[in-house]
């Protein structure tokens, strides 16, 4: 199974997602950062509990951190839908529809030195079938209620990734309005 590699190149962009060159993934994180093309993946099940994914220990960065389902970025000449596909069978075994639903812009920086600053597009899907973790991304997959991962994050927010925390909060919005 192909997984990420330092050599791999990510989409720079200005705020409006326009393509202003390539940069190698880590240094793109590095300095400060450079704004780059991100997708983050919210699966839930039938019961809407979502698929919650707690990082790979040897992760660059955020090791050993809750996150959304699945995250990364589309590589040069590829859609932001075709990776999320692409990434979401590479990092979790399994694939479904995706729908995006909306996409925000966020800066974080690591204790490491590491910055994210993104241009992050979030989809939506849902799946109820089996899930086969990539050990190299995923130490722990878990099925978990809204209701249940809002008092966790708001009680313990170091658990989880700063942009899992927005998106969770941005995805509270975008639900809410939904069923108006």
């Amino acid at each position: 199974m192909k997984t990420f590699s330092m050599s791999e190149e990510v989409i720079l962009v200005d705020e409006n997602d326009n393509p202003v060159g390539v940069e190698e993934k880590l240094r793109a994180h590095q300095n400060g950062g450079k704004l780059h093309r991100a997708f983050s993946i919210l699966v839930f099940n039938s019961e809407g509990k979502l698929l919650t994914q707690k990082r790979a220990a040897t992760k660059y960065h955020c090791p050993g951190i809750w996150a959304n389902t699945c995250c990364s970025h589309p590589r040069p000449g590829e859609t932001t839908e075709k990776a999320a596909h692409r990434r979401l069978k590479e990092e979790c075994g399994f694939d479904t529809d995706l729908k995006e639903v909306f996409s925000f812009l966020y800066e974080a920086h690591f204790d490491n030195g590491l910055t994210e600053k993104e241009l992050d597009h979030v989809f939506i899907g849902q799946y109820d079938g089996d899930a086969d973790p990539n050990p190299e991304e995923i130490d722990e997959l878990k099925w978990v209620s809204i209701e249940e991962l809002r008092k966790d994050v708001e009680d313990n927010p170091d658990k989880y990734a700063p942009w899992f925390r927005i998106i969770l909060q941005k995805t509270d919005n975008f639900l809410n309005q939904r069923s108006k």
